[in-house]
């Protein structure tokens, strides 16, 4: 069974025709990167896979269910989980604190107004274990808004993956990033558990060959080309488009 099935998607804003029938699999456990130069489309698909908007035609299904009329919270609940291209962080809280919002809100727990955070010791207990886990146990403490961007970007992983998703959307996560943060970036979604299916979308060719199993491509709203490593690399109008020739 496929872990995501995209089948004929479209979205119109007005007169702008943003996804243009994408249809695309993503088998369980596969590491799929979407290139594309800005404005092809991957973002926009990506809302309509989490639901931040919904598609004007076509379906999207999730693990075999149909998912395309659902809100976003619904389909977190069925295992979906998602970066942003720009961080989706609490500055003014602590990196502790931001993992702990995402473990209740994965747990649909809720807070009393005269009950701190600190009370709810098996969340802590499994933030901090978290933070091990990824090499961020010294920022456990300090305020995102300190934090370099590239740590930011690592803390949006980390949340994202609070709740074990069974599918995880990295929406452009080295973005921004130097070259060194970039390294590690790439080096955590490696190591990512190969049981939870990745789709990521990235403009650097060399950084999407270092993660993918499978590559696909959008421009203007289409998939123009899907393969490996040799067969993008080999694809005419794959180049055209990163030369600038289209």
């Amino acid at each position: 069974m496929s872990a995501l099935s995209i089948e004929g998607v479209t979205k119109s804003f007005g007169g702008v025709q943003a996804l243009r029938g994408v249809t695309l699999s993503v088998e369980a456990g596969q590491r799929l990167v979407l290139l594309g130069p800005n404005g092809a489309g991957n973002t926009t698909l990506f809302h309509a896979i989490s639901g931040n908007i919904l598609a004007s035609s076509g379906r999207v299904a999730l693990f075999g269910e149909d998912i395309t009329r659902l809100p976003p919270d619904a389909r977190a609940r069925r295992g979906l989980a998602r970066t942003f291209q720009i961080t989706n962080l609490l500055p003014s809280l602590s990196v502790l604190d931001n993992i702990r919002l995402a473990l209740c809100g994965a747990d649909r727990l809720t807070f009393r107004f005269f009950k701190g955070m600190a009370s709810y010791r098996e969340t802590t207990s499994r933030a901090t274990r978290l933070l091990a886990d990824w090499g961020l146990a010294d920022a456990a403490d300090r305020t995102v808004r300190n934090l370099s961007y590239g740590e930011q970007r690592q803390v949006e992983v980390v949340m994202a993956i609070a709740a074990a998703p069974r599918l995880l959307l990295l929406d452009e996560p080295t973005a921004g990033l130097s070259p060194a943060e970039t390294l590690g970036l790439v080096d955590m979604v490696r190591k990512l558990p190969r049981d939870m299916t990745i789709v990521m979308i990235e403009h650097d060719m060399d950084v999407a060959f270092e993660i993918a199993d499978r590559v696909a491509v959008m421009h203007r709203g289409e998939l123009i080309a899907e393969g490996n490593e040799a067969e993008i690399r080999a694809n005419k109008q794959v180049s055209d488009i990163y030369l600038g020739l289209e």
